[in-house]
């Protein structure tokens, strides 16, 4: 049988970021075709916005069903089985005759892709532990924005020459690469020794054991309520930006990717403080700026202040994620390494099924408004630092790494 080299850090990281990045991918590439779709498809805002909630609706389910199968067969043949299944749920896409069939492949496409974003975060916890793990998510943030930052510039090329399917096309040809990748180049990273049996009555044990867990509700909570404000932001950008704006097409994929640029940098930014101080601090510190952010953004749009200001506020807003999410991940998976297929499910559930009951709210104004998308981004952003301050969880134990797979590069950080 066929044996993937042996990794280096920067690879690892590539792939790993490749496998994160299907959400962005599969959501911000389309989002440019949002008024063209409603109009091909004879339908309106909020059926358009269906497709995106059943996504990530598929996103959670999937995430629920493959983290804790992640840990009873290893992490690649899950991971090889959803890529395939991504790659074919994509090139359906092209051909859906309707915007319910389209809805109803969109969650089949959620449901595979849920795989690549469960199994990256696991493993990565099989490879780490403490600000190790803080310090890697950090650098998987800014290969993973990558996604947020060029597929909303690549779907509105795309929409000069082709038409919304194009872009499927595109999905499905990503997926079969990443398929190609994961099998010739990832190892497995959970050694037999540390696989659990796979029956439903375990996996639901499992999943009352850490969601009864104080400090991971608190750290995925409040990630959860942050990203449910970015896929808001998401959902409701497209018609807000270029309905009530007036953007083009082109414009708004700029702003889209100067927005994903933005958490780039607040991931950069994040690594180098973890070298000084705790993550849990710069949580605390991500969450308050996410909240002003969010609540900025209500303020423009109340008070008239005009695009910028509001385009300003929504920087801010999203920026924040590259500092919370990386910081919450590893802090909600430190003291789960056993489980922490069914923990990464968990934390992806928490968040998709936030935003997928956030993003439908944001076309009630029937993508003639900004208010319904502002009125939603601030609740969710004060939502995330409230449900922290409220169960204020103590400092997670340290935990080491399960993975007995070698990574050039990694072994100097895992002593630190």
């Amino acid at each position: 049988m066929y044996k993937p080299p042996r990794p280096t850090k920067f690879r690892l990281a590539l792939i790993l970021g490749g496998l994160s990045a299907f959400g962005p991918l599969s959501i911000d590439m389309y989002l440019p075709a949002f008024p063209e779709m409603a109009e091909r498809l004879g339908t309106g805002p909020a059926q358009i916005q269906l497709t995106l909630t059943t996504f990530m609706i598929g996103l959670a389910l999937g995430q629920a069903v493959a983290g804790p199968l992640s840990d009873s067969y290893g992490r690649r043949t899950p991971l090889l089985i959803g890529l395939a299944l991504y790659a074919v749920s994509s090139l359906a896409c092209v051909v859906a005759p309707s915007v319910y069939a389209l809805v109803a492949l969109r969650l089949a496409q959620g449901l595979s892709a849920a795989t690549g974003v469960v199994i990256a975060r696991a493993a990565v916890r099989d490879l780490f532990s403490g600000a190790a793990m803080a310090r890697f998510f950090s650098a998987l943030m800014v290969v993973n924005g990558l996604g947020p930052l060029l597929a909303p510039i690549i779907g509105g090329q795309v929409l000069r020459w082709a038409s919304w399917e194009g872009i499927f096309w595109v999905l499905t040809g990503f997926g079969a690469l990443l398929l190609g990748v994961v099998l010739l180049w990832m190892p497995e990273t959970l050694p037999p020794s540390y696989r659990g049996s796979a029956h439903l009555g375990r996996t639901v044990r499992t999943y009352v054991k850490i969601a009864s867990d104080r400090r991971f509700l608190a750290y995925a909570g409040s990630t959860g309520f942050i990203g449910a404000a970015m896929f808001a932001y998401i959902a409701g950008s497209s018609f807000v930006l270029q309905d009530v704006h007036g953007l083009s097409p082109q414009q708004y994929s700029l702003v889209f990717a100067g927005n994903a640029f933005g958490i780039m940098l607040m991931s950069q930014l994040n690594s180098l403080l973890l070298r000084r101080y705790a993550p849990r601090g710069l949580l605390v510190a991500g969450l308050v700026v996410g909240a002003v952010g969010g609540v900025g953004v209500l303020a423009a749009v109340l008070l008239g202040l005009g695009l910028p200001w509001l385009l300003a506020a929504l920087f801010v807003a999203i920026a924040c994620i590259g500092m919370v999410s990386p910081n919450s991940t590893a802090l909600a998976l430190a003291d789960h390494g056993e489980n922490a297929g069914a923990a990464s499910a968990l934390l992806g559930v928490l968040q998709f099924v936030i935003g997928g009951v956030a993003a439908p709210l944001v076309g009630l104004g029937g993508g003639q408004s900004a208010l319904p998308m502002a009125i939603v981004i601030a609740v969710l952003s004060v939502a995330g630092i409230g449900l922290f301050a409220v169960l204020r969880p103590a400092a997670s134990i340290a935990v080491e790494p399960v993975a007995a797979v070698p990574v050039e590069a990694v072994e100097p950080e895992r002593a630190k």
